[in-house]
């Protein structure tokens, strides 16, 4: 397509959206394509979060400095194609209905080579190799690109990664959708940003339907929660119904189909928190090659942030992903219920020994993905591999002194027992008297006692005097009448205890070395430091031999030896 000078300002640019902030984001722009030609920029970053808005604000922007500014939609090849043809019959109106698609595209493509000058966004492009033939062919102007893709650009373009918004920014773009005039808008306006993630698409999605409906964002809030499959596709009316939160990121999992394992990973994570998930959460779903493969297509695609040793994702695409939609295949029920109980079993694989030192920071790492996993997970959905994850999370904390939230995670754990497992099975005893002795430590012998004398008569009853969890039972009530100062009761149940564990499990034994202390803590109470001073003397040495001088229940009896030294005879 020869002949014709350069077009006065041509522009095609679609009309600027509803547009907050982004100033870090247009000044690096500013900065990369402000030299001479030929700069290629790629806007990456998951669906929803304003690449496209962005694009256009900065085109606009700057579309004075351009002799022509030229909008493609670039999904697929053919959208491409259209896009150049377009451009061919906008330079030359003539040749409109009179060349094929081949020729128009080949005119544009040859004219943009012929010329600098100008800029080309491409909007939505799938695969960096899709636009390669046309960056290498027409090289003399500028690019800017859009892509939900973050990694194949090398050789291509300079990747800029978009994020979600700042809080502030967030509370910006809702109250400039919202009507000013309307106060209710900042009521729940905040905790509405941050439960959308602070992505673009999302509150925009909200304000259009609180808009639409005169509702307040915290409403929109308790819809959410109530309803989330149908609030994350709701449009307001003559809004795109595509261009939801729910459909965004179907098109991206669609793009995947061909990778059943990359979806099975999207679910899994789905139900842990957002941020720092060990990769070893995922190890045992495949072979190591085909998870890591699977990882990195996903993040290719901004479904996910992989790091070294973690993985992030954004916790509206979590939600999403969670939430069942039978006419949605990548979120069919089946699937998303297979997912959970997955990701339970997946963190039970990797649980550490509660009471080894050396696991704690471990233990660290997984408690806020047990603890998102618990909060997203109905308890009528728990299974006994949650019940057992629920149990271990809830004894931790209950070693490291945090009954208050030991209570919540061990009592969860007790029910779903009863439920699969009845009353009187061992675990479900060992898992009540868990219960019991936490809500001791949070300070209520009132509600601790009566359940611990129920747990010690079951316990007798089904496992018989000796078993350990029977005297775990009986240590647990006789230190519950010792916080209760019912030292009549305490010190012979303690006595008997310890005689039991002595004979049953043996010196050296842990809780042999607990019952010394505790029997220890009642003489001491009574005020006959005579008896408490040699045995605290015997726990300490037998703690230092048997767990280590750094162990938690060694520090705990030299505490006690100590107060019991400086107590008045």
């Amino acid at each position: 397509m020869g002949g014709g000078g350069r077009p006065a300002g041509l522009s095609n640019l679609p009309r600027p959206g509803l547009f907050v902030g982004r100033a870090r984001e247009l000044a690096r722009l500013d900065a990369a394509l402000a030299g001479p030609g030929g700069v290629v920029q790629a806007v990456h970053g998951p669906g929803g979060v304003g690449k496209s808005t962005l694009a256009a604000q900065w085109a606009a922007a700057h579309a004075a400095e351009y002799s022509l500014t030229w909008w493609i939609t670039a999904a697929t090849p053919a959208d491409i194609d259209a896009g150049l043809a377009d451009l061919a019959v906008a330079l030359r109106p003539a040749l409109a209905g009179v060349l094929p698609l081949e020729a128009l595209r080949e005119g544009a493509v040859q004219w943009l080579a012929a010329r600098s000058g100008w800029l080309v966004i491409l909007d939505n492009v799938s695969d960096p190799a899709d636009v390669a033939p046309l960056l290498a062919r027409a090289s003399a102007g500028r690019y800017l690109i859009t892509s939900r893709r973050a990694s194949g650009w090398h050789g291509t373009a300079v990747p800029v990664r978009l994020d979600v918004l700042d809080p502030a920014e967030a509370r910006a773009l809702l109250a400039a959708i919202l009507a000013p005039d309307r106060p209710q808008e900042t009521d729940g306006a905040a905790e509405l940003c941050a439960e959308l993630g602070f992505l673009p698409l999302a509150i925009e999605q909200a304000g259009a339907y609180l808009a639409q409906a005169g509702a307040a964002p915290r409403e929109y809030l308790d819809l959410l929660a109530r309803y989330p499959a149908a609030m994350y596709q709701a449009a307001p009316e003559g809004g795109d119904a595509a261009r939801t939160i729910a459909r965004i990121w179907h098109v991206t999992v669609d793009r995947l189909a061909g990778d059943p394992l990359a979806g099975q990973v999207l679910r899994i994570l789905a139900w842990y928190a957002p941020e720092a998930i060990p990769r070893g959460l995922l190890d045992g779903l495949a072979d190591p090659p085909a998870v890591l493969g699977a990882v990195g297509r996903l993040a290719a695609y901004s479904m996910l942030t992989a790091h070294v040793d973690t993985l992030a994702m954004h916790r509206l695409v979590q939600a999403v992903t969670r939430t069942p939609d039978p006419g949605d295949p990548h979120r069919a029920p089946q699937a998303i219920d297979d997912a959970r109980d997955l990701a339970t079993l997946q963190l039970v694989g990797v649980l550490p020994d509660p009471q080894d030192p050396a696991g704690w920071p471990g233990w660290r790492m997984l408690l806020p993905h047990i603890d998102a996993l618990a909060s997203h997970a109905p308890p009528d959905t728990d299974t006994q591999a949650t019940a057992y994850l629920l149990n271990k999370a809830g004894l931790f904390f209950y070693g490291q002194g945090q009954p208050g939230y030991a209570v919540g995670y061990l009592q969860r754990a007790y029910f779903r027992c009863v439920r699969v497992l009845g009353a009187d099975h061992p675990h479900t005893l060992a898992s009540w008297n868990n219960v019991a002795g936490a809500y001791q430590d949070v300070g209520n012998p009132g509600r601790a006692i009566p359940l611990l004398e129920q747990v010690l008569v079951d316990c007798v009853r089904v496992l018989g005097d000796d078993h350990p969890d029977t005297l775990t039972s009986g240590d647990n009530l006789a230190f519950a009448y010792l916080a209760a100062g019912d030292l009549d009761r305490a010190i012979p149940l303690l006595e008997q205890v310890l005689a039991d564990r002595l004979r049953v499990l043996g010196d050296d034994h842990p809780d042999t070395l607990i019952s010394r202390n505790n029997l220890a803590d009642a003489y001491q109470a009574a005020g006959d430091l005579g008896r408490a001073i040699p045995l605290l003397k015997q726990a300490l040495a037998d703690c230092v031999r048997v767990l280590g001088a750094d162990h938690p229940q060694t520090k705990i009896v030299r505490g006690n030896l100590a107060a019991a030294r400086q107590h008045p005879q």
